[in-house]
């Protein structure tokens, strides 16, 4: 199914025509839906709640599943499950309810369990290597963690519970924390994804103010784009974010059931998907990853318990 298709007729049903959006480059993109990933389910390749994504040296893509607890991983390409990790347990290796997901540049694999504050190291074939951070609101400690990504060996995780940005070490000593509540330019209401993007600067969607927040990696405040609403460039609760090889924007939007794409800048280069359950739509958006290599972009439709694959054609 060609969802560019899509892409036009939410443009038309805005108001807004496709050459009106010429002032960001390219003008026009347009998704190809190419497979689906999993159905409502407990055994392997299943999901009940799917968050987040990370990807592999070695060609997996990883998910993970809050409601499960599991870490599932999936060849990137076919889609065949692999292997799954973590688990509900109270030892070292099991998860409470994971959700940001980051890979090191040794392999490593780092998760975010959202309930109990820790942090976990596993080795590339997913043993339990390490935990760190802890459930609260001092220095280290989270509330709440969510989609985290890793630059110049430092993990930042947004801890949304005290609405800020906290970064560690990888071998899990605490760095440093910025952000804080509010509504000003820095601050946060609701974090949900910190991601780098070819820029080297830290893209937040800040979901409860409906916009994206641009850092540095020292986390000082450079820009923000968004505002509350449905219409072309506009944001309605914000959650997951990636970016393709150009250094677009992708984010997806809890509140709209759909992705839209910005320039780095925040100018609206396209938008697709509708609420529902067929291909190209979706409900109770979350995570998002494209793959810079095969322009393949991996979207968590959560509220249908699976992931959508998408090809980005130009």
């Amino acid at each position: 199914m060609k969802v560019g298709v899509i892409v036009s007729s939410l443009a038309v049903a805005m108001g807004v025509a496709l050459s009106g959006i010429a002032m960001a480059e390219p003008a026009k993109l347009s998704f190809e839906h190419v497979m689906t990933i999993g159905s409502k389910g407990t055994g392997p390749g299943q999901f009940r709640y799917v968050e987040d994504f990370a990807l592999t040296r070695t060609g997996q893509l990883l998910v993970t599943d809050a409601s499960h607890a599991w870490v599932q991983a999936f060849d990137k390409r076919s889609g065949a499950f692999l292997a799954r990790f973590g688990g509900k347990g109270e030892d070292e290796h099991n998860l409470d309810k994971p959700e940001g997901i980051a890979v090191g540049p040794e392999g490593h694999v780092f998760i975010g369990d959202y309930n109990t504050g820790y942090i976990k190291k596993y080795t590339a074939d997913f043993k339990w290597l390490l935990t760190f951070s802890e459930y609260g609101s001092a220095p280290g400690q989270n509330i709440k963690s969510e989609f985290m990504d890793i630059r110049n060996g430092r993990l930042f995780m947004p801890d949304v519970g005290n609405n800020r940005i906290n970064v560690f070490d990888l071998e899990g000593k605490f760095v440093l924390t910025f952000g804080g509540a509010g509504s000003e330019p820095g601050k946060f209401n609701t974090p949900e994804a910190a991601k780098f993007g070819p820029d080297g600067y830290l893209y937040v969607t800040d979901l409860r103010n409906d916009r994206v927040q641009v850092f540095d990696a020292d986390g000082k405040f450079l820009r923000a784009w968004g505002r509350s609403g449905s219409g072309l460039g506009e944001l309605k609760s914000p959650s997951g974010l990636t970016f393709d090889r150009l250094g677009n924007v992708y984010v997806a939007e809890i509140g709209n059931d759909r992705v839209q794409v910005f320039d780095p800048h925040g100018r609206p280069i396209a938008a697709f998907g509708s609420s529902g359950s067929g291909v190209g739509q979706f409900k109770n958006l979350h995570g998002l990853i494209a793959d810079k290599e095969t322009d393949t972009l991996y979207v968590a439709d959560t509220g249908n318990n699976r992931v959508q694959v998408f090809k980005l054609t130009r």
